[in-house]
């Protein structure tokens, strides 16, 4: 049901990759997963990479059951939902929950088919 940080980046693998992991930086598909981790290194550029690069959740500390239900809330239940009742809904402080939205309806312009994906993906998994 997309309740915990690794189900939301086994989904999030799918969506994008398509279970194949594929490398940000130079799109080989040629790469080694990290025991116990869901990142990868690429056997072609020798970068380390999880799926978070280049999309929105990339170097954020909050988890992404939390992203994903932001992107729920915010896409599909409520767009015009406040800051302190989105911090509510997923309890965080105010300013992470105005640095979300921001992020989302950013993301909304150049990433929307993921933001897509997400919402089906979530409604998928209930």
């Amino acid at each position: 049901m997309l309740e915990t940080h690794e189900e939301c980046l086994t989904r999030l693998e799918q969506i994008r990759w398509n279970g194949i992991p594929t490398c940000p930086y130079c799109e080989s598909i040629k790469a080694t997963a990290y025991k116990n981790e869901h990142r990868y290194r690429c056997n072609t550029c020798f970068t380390s990479y999880s799926v978070t690069v280049g999309t929105l959740f990339h170097k954020t500390h909050l988890g992404l059951h939390k992203w994903f239900r932001a992107i729920l809330l915010l896409h599909k239940l409520n767009p015009d939902i406040s800051a302190r009742k989105l911090a509510r809904e997923l309890e965080i402080n105010r300013a992470t929950a105005t640095a979300i939205i921001k992020k989302v309806q950013d993301a909304l312009k150049d990433q929307s088919k993921l933001i897509s994906s997400i919402v089906q993906a979530f409604e998928s998994s209930k």
